[in-house]
Parts: structure tokens; sequence; C-alpha cells
């Protein structure tokens, strides 16, 4: 078992030898290994000059195992069992351990969590990790299986499917509004706390308070002040409490515009250019326990 690896015959010439010695069959072992059977013999003979020693009798086409052979061959089969074994553990089979989903905080906060109950309903045998961060994970270096971002698209090397769209509108607590009095003009924002999203999201397209208000032709309202926080699902609460008026994202939104926690104040919401994707690694997505959540994914967004 300690013997040096440099003694030992090079690794196509035994892999030649069992395969022939299964079929007893140059031809068959060619068709098992993707090579000719020219290439077969030729292998075998290699392993034979090593050992100084005949392992197969050929009668015409047929091959018979000589006592050399016989003895040989179950132990090499032992061989290639243990490395065929030592590899599985190394790499963990298809559908093995939970399902690690990387997911920005909001949108798992706001949007993939109050629905995952339907996913764990349908596969019960999935087990679900959840990891919600702003890091952009690397599928290279951690043990994550798919991930849901917030982006412009064309990540490449991924496989990418488009989820949802997004929006943003003014929003606020049906309490506040109700103490405030109806809001038809933007103008009308000026006696109200401004709540600010400063996620990291870097999308020029999705506008500010200062730039939503300037596009309204609304002036002299202080868009510096007011409360700010770095996810938008904190803005959401804030809002929902009555501390004042957010530009919300309307898909993070949704479940709170439905249950009347928010309520919309205007009727137009502004588009953005970012947008939730899946993305998973091509090795990883051919996984089922991730293509089923993929699918999954798309039954919730085809059914909003």
């Amino acid at each position: 078992m300690n013997a040096p690896l440099g003694r030992l015959p090079p690794l196509n010439a035994i892999r030649a030898f069992a395969a022939s010695a299964r079929h007893l069959s140059f031809s068959k072992a060619a068709t098992e290994l993707f090579v000719t059977p020219a290439a077969v013999s030729q292998q075998v003979k290699l392993l034979e000059d090593h050992l100084g020693t005949r392992l197969f009798r050929r009668t015409g086409k047929a091959l018979v195992l000589t006592n050399a052979g016989q003895a040989v061959l179950p132990g090499l089969l032992e061989g290639f069992a243990a490395i065929a074994g030592a590899l599985a553990r190394l790499k963990p089979g298809e559908g093995a351990g939970p399902l690690t989903v990387s997911v920005a905080p909001s949108f798992a906060a706001k949007w993939l969590i109050p629905r995952l109950e339907s996913f764990q309903n349908l596969h019960p045998e999935i087990d679900v990790r959840v990891s919600a961060s702003m890091h952009l994970v690397d599928f290279e270096t951690e043990e994550v299986d798919c991930a849901i971002r917030y982006g412009i698209g064309g990540y490449p090397d991924l496989v990418v499917e488009k989820l949802l769209s997004e929006s943003v509108t003014p929003v606020i607590s049906p309490d506040l509004l109700s103490r405030h009095g109806p809001i038809v003009e933007p103008a009308q924002l000026a006696g109200l706390t401004l709540l600010h999203d400063d996620s990291p999201d870097q999308d020029p397209s999705c506008p500010t308070w200062a730039m939503w208000l300037k596009a309204a032709g609304v002036e002299g309202i202080d868009t510096a002040r007011g409360l700010h926080f770095n996810q938008a699902s904190l803005v959401l609460e804030a809002a929902a409490a009555g501390r004042g008026v957010a530009l919300a994202k309307s898909r993070l939104a949704a479940e709170d515009l439905s249950t009347g926690r928010l309520v919309q104040i205007f009727d137009a919401s502004q588009p953005v250019d970012f947008a939730y994707y899946f993305v998973a690694p091509p090795a990883r997505a051919a996984h089922a326990k991730v293509n089923a959540f993929k699918v999954w994914l798309r039954q919730q967004v085809d059914g909003q």
C-alpha cells in the first residue's frame, strides 16, 4: 500500500486491462473507454511488458485471462472502486445537503420568506438555507447553490433567468395619511418627513427624493433631511410605522400594499433599469433541488 507511485504501471494501461478483462473483448473495452480497439490492445501490451508476464491468451478474436490475469484482476477492480468512492466523498452527489440560496436581505424579508412555505409544502425533502447578504456571492469559492440578484443582468458564465422588473412609487401608512389629510399634489409632501432608501444598489435610474421631486416640478423641499436607511425593507417598515413617506420599490412593497399596511399616494410608478434575476452556475443549475427552486420561483412570479 505504501509503494511509491512512480513504480506503478501507467493508469491508462491498468484501466485498459480492467475493462478488457471485464468484457473479455478489446472492442467492448474500447467502446467503454472512448478509444480504438488498437489503442486498448497497445495499452494492455504496455502493462504486460511492465509486469513481465502475459495477462491474456488471444485465441482468434476471443480473449482468455491467464492465471496471472485472473490473480491481479480482483485487486485492480477493488482499487478502482476505492478511487471512485474517495472522489464521491469529495464531491457530494446531486441533491445532497440543503439548498443554499444567496439573496439580498430586503428581498428575502419582503418577498422570498413570506412565500417559502409553499416551496416547503411542495418539496418537504429539500431543506432551504437562506443566506441574506448584500455581498455578491462568489460561486467559485462559496458553498452556494443559486442566488437572486438585483441588477442590470448579463451575468457571464451563469445560468440566468429574469424574474421580476422593478419600479418606484411613493407610499405612506394609512394612519399617517389620515392624520395629514388627502395628498393629491406632490407639493403637499412638504409637510411630511422623507424616508430615504440608501441601499447600495448603484442603479442610476432609481430616483432619489431629490430626483423625484425635481421631475414632479416641486421646489422648496429640503431633500437632504429626513430618515435614512441602508436597506429597502427598513424604509418600508419605517413608512408602515408612520415615520414618514417613502419612495418604495414596488415589488418589495407589494405585500404591505395588498394588506393595507401601506397605501400608494399617486397612481404612477417609475420603472427602473434594475431587475431581479435567478442565477446559478451551470453545474449546480442542473441539480434537481436547484431546478425545483427555479421552477417554483417562476410559478410565484407568474402568479403575481
